[in-house]
Parts: structure tokens; C-alpha cells; sequence
């Protein structure tokens, strides 16, 4: 019977960030993975969406070439969805294979095959019992099916698909029907759409990606909007059918036809093969506190398993405070300070408290904002829709909230974390000297505008 100090039970961005970190530690680490070392994030959603994003980016440009004094034969450029695929799949063994590379360099022991969980100190991969002291749970979360009638059979007829199986589509479709407008389905909405796709999203909330501050989120619905996407909020999906999605929108029954459905409706954890341990759950994963710990003795939980942030970074992170906290080192992770990015046209990206929140907590707080419109970087590059705004507490001026809707958003925002995470006031980033010209001058500006009025307004 193998034993190990720590024994991980999944390999995505949380699993293998803690085995190697564990490993640098001096433990002696075992990482079980039933399917892909990098789990979804590696190979079925962040990067595999950001190479088809970047594909559909070039293809959008080169339509617009003239708006950069450039000129092209008409149809001069064509979608080959092959090749988009083929790149996709090229970058994302590359990664996957690096990774595996650095659990093997760092003496990472692992296990290929499902976990069964038989207690706290004991786990079966096929015919092998693993002895442990420490259990490390980050199996995930895969897409929540709702009780929509006829879903399920139009899932498994191949006419709806998740996120997983729209990144190995050998087409364009003509019409593509998005259920959910949460970030997966306006990031694939924005793909499709520009590579010639008729895409509409059906959501049932009032509006679509509702963690987003409203004043980005209205831009950026306009945006997609003039771009082609339908967007049909407050649209409840009633049944799924071969060729059509029948739904109840303003209080009156409609439908639409559709070649390709995708279903974005949310995430469940991934819970199969734990429940020897009878943990306690909530309906989005395993509790866990701000040391990643759950009610069972030596047992940690991370990543969307738990339900608190369904993003690689932050799965990572938490993989790491769990591994430091059982060699003795007790720092918990800040939630306050969790960036996030959505990487559409033009991106979104935020930290910290967005402005209804801060309304909501009762914070006595104040606003700037400063338009890509204004910005000499974002004017030479063509790319001017959007805003950076920045929210302050009154009493201090540090920065409780950032939040970007700009190409390259999700590159900027970093800035802020960093700043936030310091307890950085306006002033601290009105004093620091930004490069000209660049976006993230923008970030000046609204500091600036903080203190007193930005420069350049």
C-alpha cells in the first residue's frame, strides 16, 4: 500500500499548484486525476477560450482593416474553424504537458484514475489503496443540467452542448442559442458572433452578467448588441426541441430555431466518490474556512469544489494557503481582493467592491470614472468603447473597488489588486508615474479624480 503526507484528489490549476508547492515544501505528494492533468481550466475553458477568442479577435480586424487605413479585397479573409481547433489544441497540450513536466521535476507522484474516498486517511484509484495524513479535495465542478423538459435527451442527442463540447465543433453554426448570460455564455457569444455566427442569448434574470458593476454593463450590453448578439432577457426556456427552443418571454410564449444550443447555466461541485467522508455542504460545494479546512479533520477543500470563486486564479491561491496552513503557517485568504476578467470585445475586468455593493453596505463612498474615448493609446488603437472606474471610501480615499471595461482590461487590473491589497489610497496611485501612452494611465486619471478632477477631462 502506497502512503504519502498529502494526497491530492484532482490536477486542475488548485490540484497541481498545491502538489508542487507541497513538493517544494519538502512533502511527499500524491496527485490523483481521472481525465487531464490542468483540469478545465487548461483544457476546456480558460485557455482553450482565449485561443479561439484571439482567432476570432485577428478575424474581426481584419473585416475593420480600412478603419486603420488599411485596404483588402472583399472576402479577402475566410474562417477555417479546423485550423482555429487544431491551434487550440496544439497550445493547450503544450501546457498540459509543461505542467506534467513540473509535477514529475518536483517529485509529484501521479495517480491516473477516478478517487474513491474510502475515510480521511485512505483513498482507492482502481486497484490501488492510497494511505494518507492529509486529504486535499479539488475535483471541480461540472455544468448544472436544469430541469428544463427535453434538455437532458437534446444533450445527449449531441444538439446541446456544454462549454467542452463547443470547443471541438468541426463548424460555424448558422445560429447559435445560448442559454445563460453568465461569463462563459458571453464570452462564447462573442466568438461566434464574429466569426459569422447568428448568436442569442436567452436569460432569465433580469439582466445578463449581474456581478458586473452597472455602469460597465450597460456599455458593454450596447456593445454586443450593435455587434449582432440578441439578447433576450427575462426569457424563461420552457423546452428544447431538435431545431427550436421554445421559451416565455414579456408573458407570451415564442420560439426560435436554432443549429447549435449551448447551455451556460451555472456550475455543480463535483462531489462523487467523497461521500465517505460525509462532509458538510451547501448547495454551491463543501464548506470550508478561510484556511480552505472542512469539518473533517485534516481534509481540505479547493477550487470551485467549494464553491466560493469558480476561477483558476483563485483555486490556485487556495491550494497554496491550504498546503501553508498544514505546515503550521496560519495566513487566510482575503476574499475582498479577488480580480476577476471576462474576455469578450472589449474585456471586462474588476476587483473589489462593485458600486451597488458599496450603496448596499451602507459605505460612505465616492466615484470617478474616465472614458477610453479620452485616452490617446485607446484612440490610435481604434478600440475606444469602454471606461475605467475607480470607487473610494470618504473618509480615507483607499480604494475599495476597480473596474475596467477596455481591450486589454484583464491585463490592467493587476495594478489595482496589487494597490488594494496594500491599502493603497488615490493619492498613492495619483503619485505614482504612469507610462505615455498607455491604458493603464487611465488608472492615474482616476485617481486623480478621486482626490480632486482627473487631468485630462
Amino acid at each position: 500500500m502506497p502512503k504519502h503526507e498529502l494526497t491530492i484528489i484532482g490536477g486542475g490549476p488548485g490540484g497541481y499548484v498545491a502538489a508542487i508547492k507541497a513538493a517544494q515544501k519538502g512533502l511527499d505528494v500524491a496527485l490523483i486525476e481521472k481525465e487531464t492533468i490542468g483540469g478545465v481550466c487548461l483544457n476546456w475553458g480558460c485557455i482553450p477560450t482565449k485561443a479561439l477568442l484571439k482567432s476570432a479577435k485577428v478575424y474581426e480586424t481584419i473585416n475593420h482593416a480600412s478603419d486603420y487605413g488599411i485596404t483588402l479585397k472583399k472576402d479577402a479573409a475566410s474562417v477555417d474553424i479546423k485550423s482555429m481547433i487544431k491551434r487550440k489544441d496544439i497550445i493547450v497540450k503544450k501546457l498540459t504537458g509543461g505542467v506534467a513536466h513540473l509535477l514529475k521535476k518536483n517529485g509529484v507522484k501521479v495517480y491516473d484514475g477516478f478517487a474513491e474516498v474510502k475515510d480521511a486517511n485512505t483513498v482507492n484509484v482502481g486497484d490501488t489503496t492510497i494511505e494518507t495524513k492529509t486529504l486535499i479535495i479539488a475535483t471541480g465542478a461540472h455544468p448544472a443540467m436544469p430541469p428544463i423538459d427535453g434538455l437532458k435527451k437534446a444533450y445527449e442527442d449531441g444538439v446541446v452542448h456544454t462549454s467542452k463540447e463547443l470547443l471541438r465543433i468541426k463548424e460555424i453554426p448558422k445560429n447559435l442559442t445560448i442559454i445563460g448570460g453568465g461569463v462563459i455564455g458571453v464570452e462564447f457569444a462573442t466568438i461566434f458572433n464574429a466569426l459569422g455566427s447568428n448568436v442569442t442569448i436567452l436569460e432569465r434574470e433580469d439582466d445578463i452578467l449581474l456581478t458586473i458593476d452597472d455602469e460597465l454593463r450597460k456599455p458593454f450590453k450596447k456593445k454586443l448588441e450593435k455587434d449582432g448578439v440578441k439578447i433576450l432577457t427575462g426569457a424563461d426556456v420552457k423546452k428544447v426541441l431538435k431545431t427550436k427552443i421554445n421559451y416565455i418571454h414579456k408573458d407570451q410564449e415564442a420560439a426560435i430555431e436554432h443549429s447549435i444550443v449551448l447551455l451556460s447555466t451555472g456550475m455543480q461541485p463535483n462531489l462523487k466518490g467523497l461521500e465517505a467522508l460525509n462532509l458538510k455542504t451547501t448547495r454551491l460545494g463543501i464548506e470550508t474556512d478561510e484556511y480552505m479546512r472542512t469539518n473533517v479533520k485534516n481534509v481540505y477543500a479547493i477550487g470551485d469544489v467549494n464553491g466560493k470563486y469558480l476561477l483558476a486564479h483563485v483555486a490556485s491561491k487556495e491550494g497554496i494557503v491550504a498546503v501553508e496552513h498544514l505546515l503550521g503557517n496560519k495566513k487566510p485568504l482575503d476574499y475582498r481582493v479577488i480580480p476577476s476578467g471576462i474576455y469578450t470585445f472589449p474585456e471586462i475586468a474588476q476587483v473589489g467592491l462593485t458600486e451597488q455593493e458599496a450603496k448596499k453596505a451602507g459605505i460612505d463612498y465616492k466615484v470617478s470614472t474616465f472614458p477610453l474615448s479620452a485616452n490617446g493609446k485607446a484612440l490610435a488603437e481604434n478600440e475606444t468603447i469602454g471606461l475605467v472606474k475607480m470607487i473610494a471610501d470618504k473618509k480615507y480615499n483607499e480604494i475599495i473597488g476597480v473596474h475596467i471595461l477596455a481591450q486589454n482590461a484583464t491585463e490592467m487590473i493587476s495594478e489595482s489588486v496589487l494597490g488594494m491589497t496594500l491599502e493603497a489610497s488615490a493619492e498613492e496611485f495619483a503619485d505614482a508615474i504612469h507610462p505615455h501612452p498607455t491604458l493603464s494611465e487611465m488608472l492615474h486619471e482616476v485617481a486623480h479624480g478621486i482626490i480632486d478632477k482627473p487631468i485630462h477631462m
